[in-house]
């Protein structure tokens, strides 16, 4: 097709994907935006209040902060244990082993169940290992930190892990040659070769792992549900049970929504900013 009659149908070609956009996510995130400044309990009986549901979520023994907090920290850890547990699994199966293509989809499987079994799996094995020593998730909060952890890790690796195979078999074998040539080492090969080489996909996955971090809800609610005393519950789960806990209270789960993306765009854009001028200095 001439590149002429490409830009004469490229509209119609657009255009449903361009409504779909719209429909789906510009607007409701502007509807969005607009409710989280009212009281309501449907759109039609929205009240427009200004600020209050901004300052209401903010006041004391409403949990927010405590769950922002929570979700943070959880965030650092799911992000720094599945891109480095990913990449020590992407060397290992690029290296000439038997069962390669075997091991690749055994890692990858976890990605592909739902976070609601994945969630209930957990809570059954974690369940299982702490009554056997007579003991009980719901009182250990530590437990409940490390059980969202060690779930994370077994269902991102994998698919970080696959963003990593392709792009390590993406260098050139020049290059690593040219590096054991001149004498380098295994870990100066990886230092100085491999991931600089690597970046931007290890930027992809940091992105990809904090955004999934921030948005779990299903996996939290499955295994914890926020126990004990909600000091495991995270951002998402708290932000439903404030939009679904009690009648009139949608504006304040609006307002808490429209902060909880206020914050994974930020922290998203700042990684990418610093991954860019990381990358710029190697």
């Amino acid at each position: 097709m001439k590149a002429g009659t490409l830009k004469r149908y490229f509209g119609i070609f657009v255009l449903p994907t361009l409504l779909c956009f719209l429909l789906v996510f510009v607007i409701p995130f502007v509807m969005g935006i607009f409710l989280s400044f009212t009281e309501f309990s449907t759109i039609e009986s929205a009240t427009f209040v200004g600020l209050a549901n901004y300052k209401l979520a903010f006041r004391a023994g409403d949990g927010f902060l405590r769950s922002l907090g929570f979700t943070s920290l959880l965030a650092l850890a799911v992000v720094a244990a599945v891109n480095l547990v990913a990449l020590a699994l992407a060397l290992l199966l690029t290296k000439r082993i038997r069962f390669t293509s075997l091991f690749r989809g055994v890692f990858f499987l976890p990605n592909l169940i739902g976070g609601i079994v994945l969630g209930y799996i957990w809570n059954l094995l974690l369940g299982g290992i702490l009554s056997y020593f007579g003991l009980d998730i719901t009182y250990f909060a530590s437990l409940g930190f490390l059980g969202l952890l060690l779930l994370s890790v077994w269902q991102l690796s994998g698919y970080m892990m696959v963003i990593y195979i392709a792009a390590l078999g993406a260098i050139p074998k020049e290059t690593e040659q040219a590096a054991l040539v001149d004498g380098a080492t295994p870990f100066q090969l990886l230092r100085y070769v491999k991931l600089p080489q690597i970046l931007p996909s290890i930027a992809v996955c940091v992105f990809l792992t904090l955004t999934n971090t921030f948005k779990m809800f299903d996996q939290n609610l499955a295994l914890t549900q926020g126990a004990p005393g909600r000091k495991t519950e995270m951002l998402a789960l708290h932000i439903f049970r404030t939009f679904y806990g009690r009648i009139g209270w949608q504006g304040v789960g609006q307002a808490k929504g429209v902060m909880f993306f206020i914050v994974v765009a930020v922290l998203s854009g700042l990684q990418l900013y610093f991954t860019r001028q990381r990358k710029e200095k190697i």
